[in-house]
């Protein structure tokens, strides 16, 4: 198998692993304040990131890698986990799936700002239409307006694909877990203060599904979806394999009338089904 297509099939297992946060962090902040549920995610796989790399005998960051790393902790450590747990308090996964269908846009231009990669004209075009037509599905969906929440979406998506193209320059010289293990372990001393500090006075009304969503953002969505996502950005390129994120959509929209029993309706199968084509478009260009 060539490098592009294993890129493209571990980029799918990450896409197919994040596609279930936004209704993990629905469930969870239904009962759990969101900057708390945020600070468990980023505090929980810290500790596993300490113990994956005590274990491993990783080496530390050097200093040409440092840029980069902070652009993975601002982008997916800090930014995404707080916008969109903010914004899931106010809308469904599955509206907030197809908003999130920004990514593949957002991670080509951060591709090129971090990566050095040079996409054509014409992949930026059906780009713009994918994302045109996701703007359209929002303010259809909100009346002609946008809500809070999805603004925090959106800087969900900037701050995601930041950390993602940074992250994916860095999977080309270390292992992809490796790298967002270094991420969250440097990012500890901010993580676990906030934890305590964000935490509920009385955990009695609490129920298990909250906390199962939880700990499926900590353990899965923040860790160990990027050991696939990140090594298959490294391997078929930044912007080509972000395009996967797309079908993030559909994966979303399936968990979130799964789990939470939220309604797909014709309108947003249609918006979901014409972004798809236009990032198809984007790969063939």
């Amino acid at each position: 198998m060539s490098d592009s297509r294993k890129g493209i099939l571990l980029g799918f297992l990450g896409v197919a692993i994040f596609s279930l946060s936004l209704p993990a962090t629905r469930i969870a902040v239904a009962d759990l304040p969101p900057e708390f549920v945020t600070a468990v995610r980023l505090a929980g796989a810290g500790c596993l990131s300490a113990i994956y790399l005590a274990f491993n005998r990783s080496p530390r960051p050097a200093a040409g890698e440092r840029f980069h790393l902070l652009g993975v902790i601002t982008g997916v450590v800090i930014g995404f986990p707080l916008f969109s747990a903010l914004a899931m308090q106010s809308v469904d996964s599955s509206h907030g799936g197809v908003v999130l269908a920004l990514l593949p846009l957002c991670t080509a231009i951060a591709a090129m700002a971090f990566g050095g990669e040079r996409p054509g004209a014409f992949f930026f075009i059906w780009a713009a239409l994918g994302t045109l037509t996701v703007l359209t599905f929002v303010l259809y969906q909100s009346d002609g307006s946008f809500a809070p929440g999805d603004l925090f979406l959106v800087l969900a998506a900037i701050f995601a694909a930041i950390g993602y193209a940074a992250g994916g320059v860095l999977a080309r010289r270390r292992p992809g877990l490796e790298v967002i293990a270094w991420a969250l372990f440097l990012s500890l001393p901010l993580s676990v203060p906030t934890l305590f500090v964000t935490a509920p006075s009385n955990f009695a009304n609490v129920g298990p599904s909250a906390w199962a969503g939880t700990v499926y953002a900590t353990v899965f969505a923040q860790f160990f979806g990027f050991f696939f996502f990140y090594r298959g950005l490294a391997l078929g390129g930044i912007a080509k394999v972000g395009q996967i994120q797309l079908l993030q959509v559909y994966l979303t929209m399936a968990a979130g009338a799964l789990l939470l029993g939220e309604t797909i309706d014709p309108v947003m199968i249609a918006a979901a089904a014409a972004t798809v084509l236009f990032v198809w478009l984007g790969r063939r260009a």
